[in-house]
């Protein structure tokens, strides 16, 4: 495996990355991303991801241990590079660009009890990656983002995922086409709302279930609404009236957890 080593930010590899980082027109045309830090790199090479070029300092970060495929590209860069790069504050000294995957519903792997989270209309990075960590350590199928307001592979939501956007099925698509979808697959539709609702604690979740959530300026849209099995809400005890929405989702999720152990 042969290492380049890049000096000057003026190299096309570095002006590059910068570009990837930033703009997302950009990842879309070229089917590549940037994965910053040890973790989250970690996290995409054992999920089998196409990783293209590693791009480490090495006085901070030796990419030995990562086992990365023969024709994956090294480059070693001086750490005035890296700080250059770096789209974080504080890194571990290693990024990559990565083939992402886009995966469609109908390629969804389901098994014999799914439980799916579903967003719609979120748009903040870190909300969506704090949803993927609680959905992969509560072991869900898949996290859905129902007419998505941001790239799936925005740097900011892969490093507030710590790459558990490479560990849980992601899929993006509208409302219309999920709905349908889990009406055919015979999937429970759990909405989160305030109105016409009950304590989530009341409701089965021990069947296929999908936990629809909204954004907290406007809810959901009437359409899920209406296709809903079942309506539910965390209640709340203070002044306010709603959590941030990836912490609602990690209460309604590891409440489905909780029900399917104690059923068995």
């Amino acid at each position: 495996m042969e290492t380049l080593h890049i000096s000057s930010t003026q190299n096309p590899l570095i002006k590059r990355v910068m570009a990837l980082q930033h703009k997302s027109q950009l990842r879309r045309s070229q089917q590549r991303i940037v994965v910053e830090g040890a973790r989250e790199l970690q996290h995409c090479v054992d999920a089998g991801f196409n990783v293209e070029t590693v791009i480490h300092c090495p006085s901070l970060f030796n990419p030995s241990h990562l086992h990365l495929a023969p024709a994956t590209q090294l480059v070693e860069v001086t750490p005035q590079v890296y700080d250059k790069i770096a789209y974080r504050g504080s890194t571990e000294g290693v990024m990559a660009i990565v083939e992402p995957r886009t995966l469609a519903l109908s390629q969804l792997e389901l098994g014999d009890n799914p439980l799916i989270v579903v967003l719609e209309g979120v748009e903040k990075p870190g909300n969506i990656g704090a949803v993927l960590r609680s959905a992969d350590a509560a072991r869900a199928t898949a996290v859905i983002v129902c007419d998505p307001l941001t790239d799936l592979y925005n740097p900011n939501l892969i490093r507030s995922s710590i790459g558990a956007i490479f560990t849980v099925p992601c899929v993006a698509c509208t409302s219309d086409e999920c709905i349908s979808f889990f009406k055919h697959h015979g999937i429970n539709i759990l909405t989160a709302q305030l109105q016409d609702s009950e304590p989530y604690y009341h409701t089965p979740m021990c069947g296929p279930t999908a936990i629809v959530m909204g954004t907290e300026a406007t809810g959901l849209t009437s359409a899920w609404r209406q296709a809903a099995t079942a309506h539910i809400r965390i209640p709340m005890q203070g002044s306010l009236d709603s959590l941030n929405v990836s912490v609602s989702t990690a209460i309604l999720l590891f409440e489905a957890v909780r029900q399917r152990i104690t059923s068995h």
